[in-house]
């Protein structure tokens, strides 16, 4: 029997027995039999419970299987195919209007259920979440004292601590678990902690905070050796000064007004990068400023030791996609792995029928594909050959465990189409992606993604790819020849195959959408030789003036801010590429924090950008990059 373990009254109706009163909140566990998580196990124990509770508990009205021990793998999806009734089909890995959809997670959750069910816990976004799971990041609450106060003080220092980290690890705009650490008044407490940070993995960053008075010089040798971003939070634990009962007891507890003055001074001696966020720990924008950090050392975090698949080499005599992986490596964290197209093609062929009917099936369940792609339509054999080419992408990037990839349209042997629909699909559940071999752009795009996991825009591989010049305003046309993510898209994509007149291969199949409008954001970086370069213009999506009947990609048009003709001009004075990381969720904050804990150059172009003033920061920020590196 897979269905084990019920709480009870669920236990001893099971088998018969007299049935307790349930208690409040009481809900039956699902446990399967011991032995290997196989594929056909676990798919047994869900046809079982799917028997079981509406014969033995229809009072028990569950919409979702949910974990986070299970050992999901990607071919766990195959184990839910058939389980749903006639007509509720389970659709993997999307969030669209369908009776029963599978939640894939990279890290060991997963969720199958109904529409409408709360997986708040989980994931919002169109299925970027599949590989990320900010929950498994925590931050460390850290206050500065010092042995001077007594312990009556301290003991109430740590108290506040301890309220003010669980109030920031509960708030709506933290991602990441907020851990309390204890109170430090010592040297050696301090380097013993940053140590400490250094070497837990799920640690993404320090929150601190001097409560009282914590003398600085005790910090050099902690602060010096700290590998973790940190954010200097300058708040106090009360908000307002009780007038009528201050004293000086009062005043010996509550110094964060100086003792942060001091903190902040020792970080500045030391030239560390680090957020300050200035304000009443239970304020909104407080916390919000907080999440976003967090989201940033999340995406930073996510970069350590992340790999990147490049498919083929750089699209011949480009330059801005090329750059020093090895400087990448050493400041960014993150390694570019090269592989011949072959290596791929390997994968790609060894796709088994029934692999590739799989992945068929989820396409019928979840776009409008085109009359011609369906099964016995004059084009189904090129639909074949788009899942056979994603069946062999995902097990090659699984099997590497990579973070991001590449492709290149002048890399193609042995592949039959350029991969334009695997591209999008694997975008979507959570991989960085860039063309023409722009390994940068690939692990800004899983960065950007990690940084907005959980919320709604979704984020996606994109490129400036033509204008309109108009007297209504001027405007830029997003596009690519085929890989824009799915998770941008606003409204259910149709899946057709149409002529691409490049790269010499078969028509390929492509999903075709426009992008949701609203306020967005698109990156890049740069290898400017002695340093990297972030680039971020801030635009406002808008609908298309016309229908594009005849365009055969997924596109999105915008207004970029303060205007074209300013944003274009300079993007260009500072070089920056044609390819962009591009998302609604993911805001400048975001990026300027990333670039901080990176230590890269942030230029933003948005409303306030005036082109002369732009220009003088270029030359500004030549000189102190040059300078920089000898302090």
């Amino acid at each position: 029997m897979h269905v084990q373990r019920l709480r009870g009254q669920y236990a001893s109706r099971l088998h018969g027995e007299p049935q307790p009163s349930r208690p409040p909140g009481e809900q039956p566990i699902h446990v399967s039999a011991g032995g290997p998580l196989t594929f056909d196990d676990c798919g047994e124990s869900f046809r079982l419970a799917l028997e079981i509770f509406p014969r033995y508990f229809p009072e028990f009205k569950f919409r979702a299987f949910c974990t986070s021990s299970w050992l999901i793998d990607s071919r766990l999806e195959r184990a839910v195919e058939n389980l749903a009734p006639e007509g509720r089909r389970p659709v993997s890995r999307q969030w669209r209007s369908f009776p029963w959809r599978l939640l894939l997670h990279s890290k060991g959750r997963f969720l199958l259920g109904e529409p409408g069910v709360s997986t708040n816990d989980i994931a919002h976004s169109k299925g970027d979440a599949i590989m990320i799971d900010l929950k498994q990041y925590e931050v460390w609450f850290v206050t500065g004292s010092q042995d001077l106060y007594g312990p009556k003080t301290l003991e109430k220092v740590a108290e506040h601590s301890r309220e003010i980290a669980a109030a920031l690890g509960a708030s709506a705009y933290m991602p990441v678990n907020v851990v309390f650490r204890p109170v430090l008044t010592t040297p050696e407490a301090i380097h013993e902690l940053c140590l400490a940070a250094n070497s837990t993995k799920n640690c993404i960053g320090l929150i601190t905070w001097m409560h009282t008075f914590s003398p600085a010089k005790m910090w050099i040798a902690g602060l010096r050796l700290l590998k973790k971003p940190f954010a200097h939070l300058h708040t106090q634990y009360n908000r307002e000064i009780p007038w009528a009962e201050i004293d000086m007891n009062f005043m010996n507890l509550n110094q964060a007004a100086h003792g942060d003055r001091e903190f902040g001074f020792i970080g500045s001696r030391l030239r560390l990068e680090r957020k300050v966020v200035v304000g009443h720990w239970q304020d909104e924008d407080v916390q919000a400023q907080l999440g976003v950090w967090a989201r940033a050392a999340a995406g930073w975090a996510d970069w350590q030791g992340a790999k990147v698949a490049r498919f083929g080499d750089n699209m011949r005599e480009v330059a801005v996609t090329e750059g020093d992986k090895v400087e990448a490596q050493i400041q960014l964290g993150y390694d570019v792995y090269g592989y011949g197209v072959g290596d791929l093609v390997t994968l790609v062929n060894e796709a088994s029928e029934a692999e590739i009917d799989r992945m068929v099936q989820a396409y019928l369940d979840e776009y409008d594909v085109a009359p011609a792609l369906h099964p016995g339509g004059e084009r189904y054999t090129s639909l074949r050959e788009g899942a056979r080419i994603e069946v062999g992408m995902r097990n090659f990037l699984q099997a590497g465990d990579f973070k991001a990839f590449t492709t290149s349209f002048e890399d193609l042997h042995g592949l039959a189409q350029l991969p334009g629909l695997a591209v999008q699909r694997l975008m979507r559940d959570g991989y960085g992606f860039g063309a023409e071999g722009d390994w940068k752009t690939a692990a800004l795009v899983r960065a950007m993604k990690v940084m907005s996991a959980g919320l709604k825009g979704g984020a996606s591989f994109m490129e400036d790819y033509t204008y309109h010049f108009s007297l209504s305003g001027d405007k830029v046309l997003g596009a690519h020849m085929l890989e824009i993510c799915e998770s941008i898209a606003a409204n259910k994509p149709k899946l057709e195959i149409l002529p691409l007149s490049i790269g010499g291969k078969a028509d390929p199949v492509r999903l075709i959408f426009d992008a949701n409008t609203g306020p967005a954001i698109g990156a890049s970086i740069m290898d400017m030789g002695q340093r990297f370069r972030m680039v971020a213009n801030v635009v406002d999506v808008i609908p298309t003036d016309a229908p594009l009947p005849k365009l055969p990609v997924a596109r999105a048009l915008w207004l970029p801010r303060p205007n074209l003709k300013t944003a274009a001009a300079a993007w260009i004075y500072a070089g920056g590429a044609h390819h962009t990381s591009f998302s609604y969720a993911v805001t400048a904050e975001h990026l300027r924090d990333f670039a901080e804990m990176a230590r890269i150059e942030f230029l933003l172009i948005d409303e306030n950008t005036h082109v002369e003033e732009f220009k003088e920061k270029l030359r500004w920020n030549d000189l102190y990059y040059h300078l920089a590196k000898g302090i």
